[in-house]
């Protein structure tokens, strides 16, 4: 399918980047002398400067479209027929809950725990997650809601849903409930608005430059920054080489090729991005890198794209002893991050009394003032006092205020998620660094709203694992699809770039295939867990299952045909689901706790059947995509796709792969029908790599799997 941008020029789909594998493949820009001959004619650089900013501006404008394109899907989703069910379908609802639990939150917010009827049983398979905003309806019967209320998921765990009230939504205990996501529209108005900022006429204008996002409105220093990174990062101009800035004390103990990353960013004049690859210590770097910088006397914003990505960061700076603020709301964030949180930190504050003190006075004086007579004389002195009450409440706000600008001044290194960084908090402060952390996992409007506010950028992230997940195809192939930091590593590659090389996760024998696959062969297993099976785990027995790193079970010939899930678009695998259930037992029963095991598969369908056949257990079992950034020391894998065409849908995409393989430490089984995945040549390496480690075998070795 076509797509058109703003200029009304039909674009394809964007090509990959990344070669086989998904390798990047840097390309050398040369601008040549003042002649250049372009299309048959002699262009000067002044008409090469007007086509690349045409160029970037068609590109921001195609991301504004790609904003559209993205929320009128996010809409559709939500309404409409069957709407519920596809929903339910997608993870994003839950059905069938009732109050288990209810306290009291921070800011005195309801905090309701939303359980099963009976309280015993794990949820369904879900994909709420702690930030996301949702709504609560009563479910009064078939077909007919009751009232309803929006909330924020503050905790998730297999039995419940944790939940932080908005008003004074609180339904009776035992009215059936379910739980809807729902779409973020306050994001996405901070998207666009960073978006609109950098056009050129804007970026460059003191009225309009961040007007919305907050950035710098009143220094000329600061619009012309803002444009020369907006040039740099769309393309309009060249990046410059610089030279690493060396350190002589550092901060943490870190590996050579995390050393160089650190260096390599710290002396970036504009913008650096750290690759690193599964296990490979990128939060340690990213953390390092802060520390050096703030050291140094700079002031740091440290973003993420989620919730638990930017808490982590919180949790490993302040432990560190760095001065921390975390911005955003305090149900959004971890219970080992709340007490960074900016509202906390006003709340703890002694000055804050004096503030309560001036609101709870004016509660009174209006009181006072509700009791006068109709007389004139009454009239006069209801004036005074509710003028003296609105003074108060000034006051009271102002104070409030002060602590704001006191604690945010006061910190070395501010921390919010991208689309959290809240112009009405930050206002017009800009920072020395910004570090975007899991930025291959950022669409990149959302990356603009922080750098609107940087002066040198760092990205870090894994561009060959999954990106995004965007709603729209349109937007996808208009550029929504490709990250900033996928952008810049096709255009810049290793000039701005430095890879993690080192990996502390997994088992030599796991890390092989994806070190070959997707970078390049230069991961190297750290010798504490080169050669780590499941058996050196306290309480695990030593068999032939706990001894072994990798296996890969052919289910080709068994019969195990995929099914697709009746009035949805996902597909589950019957057989599968039940190899998987046997193994993962086999695992219990070698002693293998079940925090330490997980079952993941690319498809939520066969998630809710391997559910099912497992039983109840605090064993996760998850998507590919919801288990990324996780890690655990056994992992199954269930391929899913069995069929005679040879289709493997979005299997296509080898960064799910990728993912789903680099999540074991100890041990990998993947479970799949080799005669399907194999007419791919990726899957067809994958398979011979396993048979050159003695690690593949067929499912009729286990002919007891056979029966069902």
């Amino acid at each position: 399918m076509m797509v058109r941008n703003r200029r009304g020029n039909r674009i394809a789909a964007a090509e990959p980047w990344y070669g086989r594998g998904g390798r990047p493949r840097a390309e050398t820009v040369d601008i040549g002398p003042r002649f250049c001959s372009i299309g048959g004619r002699n262009t000067t650089r002044d008409d090469m400067k007007t086509r690349d900013t045409a160029r970037m501006n068609d590109h921001l404008a195609d991301l504004l479209r790609c904003i559209d394109l993205e929320q009128e899907a996010e809409l559709r989703a939500w309404d409409g027929a069957g709407a519920a069910d596809r929903l339910e379908r997608r993870g994003e609802l839950v059905r069938h809950l009732v109050i288990g639990d209810r306290d009291v939150g921070f800011g005195g917010k309801a905090i309701l725990e939303l359980a099963g009827r009976d309280g015993r049983h794990a949820l369904p398979w879900h994909r709420l997650t702690p930030g996301c905003p949702v709504v609560i309806i009563e479910e009064r019967e078939p077909g007919k809601d009751g009232e309803r209320g929006r909330a924020v998921v503050c905790g998730v765990d297999s039995h419940a849903i944790r939940v932080a009230v908005s008003g004074s939504f609180e339904p009776e205990r035992g009215t059936p409930l379910r739980i809807e996501s729902l779409p973020d529209s306050v994001s996405r108005d901070r998207q666009r608005d960073a978006i609109r900022s950098l056009t050129v006429g804007h970026a460059s204008s003191s009225t309009n430059v961040g007007k919305a996002s907050g950035s710098p409105t009143n220094s000329n220093v600061a619009r012309g920054r803002l444009a020369r990174l907006r040039d740099l990062l769309c393309g309009a101009i060249p990046i410059a080489p610089w030279t690493p800035t060396p350190i002589t004390e550092w901060k943490s103990e870190l590996n050579a090729s995390q050393r160089a990353a650190v260096e390599h960013a710290l002396g970036a004049g504009d913008v650096a991005i750290i690759h690193g690859p599964p296990g490979t210590g990128k939060t340690t770097t990213v953390i390092e890198l802060i520390r050096q910088a703030i050291a140094r006397g700079q002031k740091v914003l440290a973003c993420a794209p989620s919730n638990l990505a930017t808490d982590l960061l919180v949790e490993r700076l302040a432990a560190a002893g760095e001065r921390v603020v975390r911005v955003g709301h305090p149900a959004r964030v971890t219970p080992a991050a709340i007490d960074h949180t900016l509202d906390c930190l006003v709340e703890r504050h002694p000055d804050l009394k004096i503030a309560r003190r001036l609101i709870r006075d004016a509660r009174r004086l209006r009181d006072d003032a509700a009791r006068w007579t109709r007389a004139a004389r009454g009239r006069d002195e209801r004036r005074e006092l509710r003028e003296d009450a609105a003074e108060r409440i000034a006051d009271a706000r102002r104070i409030e205020g002060q602590l704001v600008d006191y604690l945010l001044d006061g910190a070395a290194v501010v921390c919010a998620t991208l689309t959290g960084v809240d112009a009405s908090i930050l206002g017009d402060r800009r920072f020395d660094l910004v570090v975007i952390d899991e930025a291959a996992q950022a669409t990149e409007p959302a990356c603009w709203i922080p750098i609107l506010r940087c002066e040198r950028l760092v990205l870090a992230g894994d561009h060959c694992q999954l990106p995004p997940t965007i709603l729209s195809r349109d937007a996808a192939r208009l550029g929504l699809g490709r990250t900033l930091m996928e952008r810049l590593l096709a255009t810049h590659g290793s000039l701005l770039a430095r890879r993690l090389t080192t990996q502390y996760r997994m088992h030599s024998t796991i890390m092989e295939f994806p070190s070959a696959e997707f970078y390049e062969g230069s991961l190297e297993a750290h010798g504490s867990v080169a050669t780590h099976t499941l058996s050196e785990c306290p309480g695990v027995a030593s068999d032939a299952w706990t001894t072994r790193p990798l296996r890969f079970i052919d289910t080709a010939g068994a019969g195990f045909e995929e099914t697709r899930e009746e009035g949805g678009a996902s597909i589950a695998n019957p057989g599968e689901a039940s190899v998987a259930a046997r193994i993962a037992r086999r695992f219990l029963a070698a002693g293998v706790a079940p925090t330490d095991l997980a079952v993941i598969s690319p498809y939520s369908a066969q998630v809710r059947l391997v559910r099912e056949s497992i039983g109840d257990t605090s064993m996760e079992i998850d998507t590919v995509d919801g288990f990324q950034g996780r890690e655990k020391e056994a992992v199954l894998v269930s391929l899913v796709r069995s069929n005679e065409r040879g289709e493997i849908g979005f299997l296509g995409d080898y960064r799910r792969m990728n993912v789903a393989w680099t999540r074991a430490r100890r041990a990998l089984i993947v479970i799949g029908d080799a005669a399907t995945i194999g007419r791919d040549p990726f899957y067809q390496r994958m398979l011979d790599h396993a048979e050159s480690r003695q690690a593949y075998e067929s499912v009729f070795l286990h002919g007891e799997w056979l029966d069902g």
